[in-house]
């Protein structure tokens, strides 16, 4: 809007001096030239005058005609013949021209507007005679070139104020829509800080005209309004996850105890209240966990914090080792490609192990005896790191993609869940300034991508072989029964913080080491 009112209102401006300046200009050439004209006129009148009447003053008079402007001044008889001469003529054809047209008394055409521009020579001729008989001519020859510039000089005074008053018509013009725009500008901040999640966002009230004061105090009491519902809300599901935990819990313990006295036709009937116990307890716990990430989101969109930077290949193998015992029961192969060396990416240690539990506990859930391959991969160049967790299962269609993230959303099947997990993790990976990529595989599987900033390379030990020239991204295939060679011999020069302490406790467990994947 800015760049559009500035081009409008400075092309107008330009408009309104050009309309000025351009007559200005053609009004002192025209006059200048007028001004040569005459003068040469009225000198060349004066001299046939006094050469009809035979004065001595001719030859004097034009003597200084000659000294004061540099012209060439000739007399001649009706014959043609030179009476008086004073300066160079030429010898063109157009100055016998103008002296026979002259004898033959006929009219002189105009003489065009001098221009800065204009060079060249200009020729008067009068007859010397009483307008019925003829007895002589008289011919001037006057150069253009102290009249054009004269005409240079007016111009580039005009044109030096045109511009004079264009730099200060500029300057007014930045002033006001300076003036006009400030308080939009404002709102545009104010609106995406909106957008952004900032709560109460205000912007200066007392700028610009009266409408557009009107309109930021308006603005601000739609922030507020929106601040007060954002918060309302949080308060409420939080308020109402805590307040059904207590008695949920209660009624899960009177539950339990009375399992051991049901008679057999009403075990079926407690099985289902034991299980709709549990999805809301599910549901509860995600509830929870999603306004938690939503109020680290308006947190960071009004206070953006330092990035810290994990290890993500430290905390995707831990996470792996939890999620072993889960995937075995659900005859799940644990697949990792994780690279030896650190991959720090800028996002914190626990939202990086949420995300990753995530992914994984959604694999094993809905692709039962499939395989899942978690993969880390870095980008050094782009500084974009990916937690990627793929499996072959039964996939899900291409028109459901989108809608896998939405609250709620559970998909065209009868498992427990809340719908509640790829909503969490794409909330933790937009906060840490990510996005998350979901993807169908070929020929069937599901494959989600956890995209995050990364930190400073780390520096590989000399003589080591970096990370992804194997095939298997340097750590092994996580095939049943195939050992890792090399792990201690791939020991990082620099390691993260919480890399020491874990790597130590996975050399302090040997049976843990050789193999992350199991086939179930």
């Amino acid at each position: 809007m800015r760049r559009r009112l500035l081009i409008v209102l400075i092309v107008a401006g330009i408009g309104a001096l050009a309309a000025f300046a351009v007559p200005l200009l053609y009004t002192t050439s025209a006059e200048r030239t007028d001004q040569f004209v005459s003068r040469r006129t009225a000198d060349i009148n004066r001299f046939a005058e006094l050469a009809l009447t035979g004065s001595d003053q001719l030859e004097p008079e034009i003597d200084a005609h000659a000294d004061l402007y540099g012209d060439a001044v000739a007399v001649v008889d009706a014959a043609g013949r030179p009476i008086v001469s004073r300066g160079d003529l030429g010898g063109g054809g157009d100055v016998a021209q103008a002296i026979d047209a002259a004898l033959r008394n006929q009219r002189q055409a105009g003489l065009a507007d001098i221009r800065p521009w204009s060079s060249g020579r200009v020729l008067f001729a009068r007859p010397v005679g009483n307008g019925v008989e003829v007895s002589g001519a008289v011919v001037l020859v006057s150069s253009r070139g102290r009249a054009a510039a004269d005409v240079g000089r007016v111009w580039g005074h005009v044109l030096l104020g045109v511009l004079a008053v264009a730099a200060l018509s500029v300057t007014v013009i930045l002033l006001i829509v300076r003036w006009v725009l400030r308080p939009i500008t404002q709102l545009e901040h104010g609106l995406r800080a909106v957008g952004k999640g900032v709560l109460a966002a205000h912007v200066p009230p007392q700028q610009g005209p009266s409408e557009v004061r009107t309109l930021l105090a308006s603005f601000n009491r739609m922030s507020d309004a929106v601040a007060d519902s954002a918060r309302r809300q949080r308060a409420l599901i939080d308020d109402t996850s805590h307040q059904l935990r207590n008695p949920l819990m209660a009624m899960r313990l009177r539950m339990d105890m009375l399992a051991g006295s049901l008679p057999d036709e009403a075990r079926d009937t407690y099985a289902s209240m034991v299980a709709q116990a549990g999805r809301l307890q599910v549901l509860l716990d995600g509830m929870r966990a999603l306004a938690v990430a939503d109020a680290a989101a308006t947190e960071l969109a009004a206070h953006p914090a330092t990035p810290s930077a994990c290890d993500a290949s430290a905390t995707v193998l831990e996470r792996i080792d939890f999620w072993l015992p889960a995937a075995t029961a659900r005859d799940v192969t644990l697949v990792d490609r994780v690279p030896a060396e650190p991959i720090p990416l800028l996002c914190a240690d626990t939202d990086l192990e949420q995300i990753v539990d995530v992914l994984i506990d959604n694999a094993i859930k809905y692709a039962p005896g499939s395989t899942v391959t978690v993969t880390v991969t870095a980008r050094w160049p782009s500084g974009r790191g990916r937690v990627t967790v793929t499996d072959d299962g039964a996939g899900v269609a291409p028109g459901e993609l989108p809608r896998l993230t939405e609250r709620f959303h559970r998909g065209n099947h009868d498992l427990d869940g809340s719908g509640l997990g790829l909503a969490i993790a794409e909330r933790l990976v937009t906060n840490n300034g990510g996005r998350l990529i979901l993807e169908t595989v070929t020929p069937h599987g599901l494959s989600v991508s956890a995209e995050l900033p990364t930190g400073e390379r780390p520096t590989p030990p000399v003589g080591t072989v970096p990370a992804g020239t194997p095939a298997d991204g340097g750590r092994g295939s996580g095939l049943p029964g195939l050992t890792r060679p090399g792990r201690t011999d791939t020991t990082p020069t620099v390691m993260l913080p919480g890399y020491r302490r874990r790597l130590a406790r996975r050399r302090d467990d040997p049976a843990r080491a050789p193999i992350r994947g199991a086939s179930q």
